[in-house]
């Protein structure tokens, strides 16, 4: 077992009601990395952020986060579309500074750290300029760096993002990029739901879902022809010889969606992740 976890799972099984999202699964999130949770529409991805944030408790097994100390506190977790009441008066600094709370509490004063913190993730996010603007006022990729610099400021060991680069412009996405591959230097586990195989192969460690975890471990070989077949099925997943790809309208590229990094949404060099442990 991975020594240092952040997130340990053991025969876990979470869904909603009767409907099980994730059947029984085992796997070890290591602290310190960028783990990517990938899997087609529906397999679970965004159910097992909700477990690891502690909103969703799970209906048999165990998930223990951060060594089980019980301060969810220290999870920071950004939904990939957050719902904006347009005539909310409420700026963008009002909004990152809700970040501080979970430590703070809405009522007491920010000490110079507290404000600190704040300047520090509207820093990071390139939002400086848009701090007394209202979030009605934004755009899409506006509000999503406003939503993850909330999340920055919060005092936190696990910071977890769901899709934060999908659909947005390209400065919101590299923003964000840049705060996934920063995270870790700062002491802080990022594990973060994705379509796109580009962005799961830049991850440290990646858990591949399908209603269940198919594979976890290390990009090369959870991203097998293999488990990506068992994750997608055989009609979704197709190789020319030269190329890896799946047919799946979440990783169909559309006009202005934006291209981790110069790579396409669904293409792969022939020889990346065809050599994994079966």
């Amino acid at each position: 077992m991975t020594t240092n976890p952040a997130v340990v799972a053991e025969g876990l099984v979470v869904g909603y009601g009767k409907h099980i999202a994730i059947d029984r699964s085992d796997f070890v999130i290591p602290a310190g990395t960028v783990t990517a949770l990938i899997g087609p529409n529906g397999s679970g991805k965004s159910t097992l952020l909700s477990a690891i944030a502690g909103l969703l408790d799970p209906i048999s097994g165990s998930i223990t986060v951060l060594g089980g100390n019980g301060d969810n506190r220290r999870v920071a977790y950004v939904l990939q579309a957050t719902k904006v009441n347009e005539v909310l008066p409420i700026t963008v600094q009002e909004v990152v500074t809700m970040g501080r709370y979970s430590t703070t509490g809405p009522w007491r004063r920010l000490s110079r750290g507290d404000r600190g913190a704040v300047a520090d993730a509207m820093s990071r996010m390139g939002i400086v300029d848009l701090a007394d603007r209202h979030l009605g006022e934004l755009s899409g990729g506006q509000r999503q760096r406003v939503f993850v610099a909330q999340g920055l400021a919060q005092e936190h060991d696990l910071l977890l993002l769901d899709e934060p680069l999908t659909g947005l412009d390209l400065v919101s996405a590299q923003a964000i990029d840049r705060v996934i591959h920063d995270e870790p230097a700062r002491g802080c586990t990022l594990v973060m739901t994705t379509h796109d195989l580009a962005e799961a192969r830049m991850a440290d460690y990646v858990i591949l879902l399908a209603g269940r975890v198919v594979a976890a471990g290390l990009p090369d070989d959870v991203l097998s022809v293999e488990h990506l077949t068992a994750a997608y099925g055989s009609s979704l997943l197709h190789t020319d010889g030269e190329s890896v790809f799946i047919d799946d309208p979440a990783h169909r590229p559309v006009p202005g969606r934006h291209v981790h990094r110069e790579m396409t949404i669904h293409v792969e060099p022939p020889d990346a992740g065809l050599h994994g442990p079966d």
